[in-house]
């Protein structure tokens, strides 16, 4: 299996923190984030990841290097200066022909525990040309951005004005896969692309495939998720 964790940005809701510091390595308990995402990336039997790098990309490298410590191969696509959003990253890695087949796509801020090998399986299994994994959130930790029916995702939407109302009680728990070749070629070369921007097309294509997952999401993108996530690594009640 491979990951592709996007970790390119600038992280503007934890400044001042990232602003000398790169969210993917900012200490949480003591250890730089990324351990924590790679680490549990080599549990479920992913053995390459590529980093999506960008602001203060250089650190992310320093403190991950080549991966053999996790027991997985790291690459790194650069995007130095010339940030190109989440979906523009996913293209640059095409481009730089650095993606399997299929891959994982891992935002570079989320702490999960669900198990990425199932919805690798699920994949492999109904093949679709891409697969989100949603969290029935009900507006509670964030607002709600997806809904799904049945086996699919029929809509996913940021800019909904009322997600509720409109049928989503779902959010995007920040893991996916991606056939390569039937969707990445679509994200057009060289501009800016925010990732959601595809995802929300393929829903209504009707080429987004959904698995709900039951345990929720953490994050790091902001000075609450950062403090929330310490606390429950602080109980003990995060898995090692």
């Amino acid at each position: 299996m491979q990951c592709l964790i996007l970790a390119g940005g600038l992280a503007t809701r934890l400044r001042p923190v990232t602003e000398t510091i790169a969210k993917a390595v900012v200490p949480v308990a003591g250890r730089p984030f990324a351990e924590y995402q790679l680490e549990w990336l080599a549990r479920a039997g992913v053995t390459d990841v590529v980093f999506a790098i960008g602001f203060l990309g250089d650190q992310i490298r320093a403190a991950v290097g080549d991966g053999k410590r996790f027991g997985l191969s790291v690459r790194y696509v650069d995007e130095r200066e010339e940030l190109r959003g989440t979906g523009g990253a996913v293209r640059l890695a095409y481009d730089q022909g650095v993606l399997g087949a299929a891959f994982l796509i891992l935002y570079g801020d989320s702490y999960l525990t669900y198990d990425p090998g199932r919805a690798w399986r699920e994949f492999e299994r109904r093949r679709p040309d891409a697969l989100m994994t949603v969290y029935r959130n009900e507006g509670r930790l964030e607002a709600s951005n997806a809904q799904l029916s049945g086996q699919m995702v029929v809509r996913y939407d940021k800019q909904a004005s009322d997600p509720l109302a409109e049928g989503m009680h779902h959010i995007d728990y920040g893991l996916s896969v991606l056939d390569r070749d039937k969707v990445v070629p679509e994200i057009p070369a060289g501009e800016v692309v925010d990732l959601a921007d595809v995802y929300t097309e393929l829903s209504r294509q009707g080429r987004l495939a959904g698995i709900e997952v039951s345990e929720r999401f953490y994050e790091i993108g902001s000075p609450h998720g950062l403090a929330e996530l310490e606390a429950l690594l602080a109980a003990g009640e995060a898995p090692a």
